[in-house]
């Protein structure tokens, strides 16, 4: 379901995780430059004000998901960029629709679905600041949970982009996925061949959620790919290193665009 459109250009599909809704891919609004990108925000069946789709697995998430997108961009062009659980199906589109994706981004993306297999370091904090988990209020628990950097900045950030979706979340929803999370789409094992536009993953080097070595390991999948773990930044690392990672991101947009006009898309 396309909750939000901002911009014209080609279309950059914008994906959001587990438990949360498109609100924590806004960022991304100060990330991307405005002259030819749409930036197209999905809302996924538990979000707040999103239809229940009835799907029962993340696979069937994934899969009504590519149609939505199928909708939207037709047979044109278009960049995609997931978050968490929203990498898993944003890989999924770009394997499905190769000829029109011009390139591909993960932001702390889950790539092992099942959580008894994931390589995790521990949760630790780099920047502690009891003010600030003060400052948080009833929030405290769920931000001191995620926080990597306790700052106001990322504090703010967290009430803004993160607890409108959690709090309006559709916990019928979630649950009913919770029981098959594991059995999700595997882009890279299903595909015929190598992801071979520009790339960009992303990791927290203290995310304890996904973690990044399950997501290292797909390196030769990604000819065209950049890798990169930032240190101080855990599961939110968008909004814990934002000047990095939309340095990244704008980088990573170049060269979907000039990668295009060279493959003459």
């Amino acid at each position: 379901m396309i909750a939000l459109t901002r911009g014209e250009g080609i279309p950059l599909i914008a994906i959001h995780g587990f438990g949360v809704d498109h609100r924590i891919m806004l960022p991304l609004e100060d990330m991307v430059p405005d002259a030819g990108w749409q930036r197209v925000y999905i809302d996924l069946p538990w979000a707040e004000g999103a239809a229940d789709t009835g799907a029962r697995t993340p696979r069937e998430v994934a899969a009504q998901t590519l149609d939505d997108v199928r909708a939207f961009v037709g047979d044109g062009p278009f960049a995609i960029i997931g978050n968490s659980f929203g990498a898993m199906v944003a890989r999924h589109i770009a394997h499905a629709l190769p000829d029109q994706c011009w390139g591909l981004a993960t932001l702390a993306g889950v790539f092992e679905m099942d959580h008894a297999l994931r390589a995790l370091p521990q949760h630790e904090v780099i920047v502690a600041d009891d003010a600030v988990l003060q400052a948080a209020g009833e929030q405290r628990d769920d931000f001191a949970a995620m926080a990597v950097v306790q700052s106001l900045a990322t504090l703010e950030a967290f009430r803004r982009f993160v607890v409108p979706g959690a709090a309006g979340a559709d916990l019928r929803v979630l649950e009913r996925l919770s029981r098959t999370y594991a059995e999700a789409s595997a882009p890279e094992r299903n595909a015929t061949g190598p992801f071979t536009a520009p790339a960009l993953h992303v990791f927290g080097r203290q995310d304890h959620v996904v973690g990044f070595e399950d997501g290292l390991a797909h390196r030769a999948h990604y000819p065209r790919g950049t890798f990169v773990v930032l240190d101080g930044a855990g599961h939110n690392l968008h909004l814990e290193q934002p000047d990095v990672v939309g340095a990244l991101v704008r980088d990573w947009l170049s060269s979907a665009r000039a990668d295009a006009r060279v493959r003459g898309l």
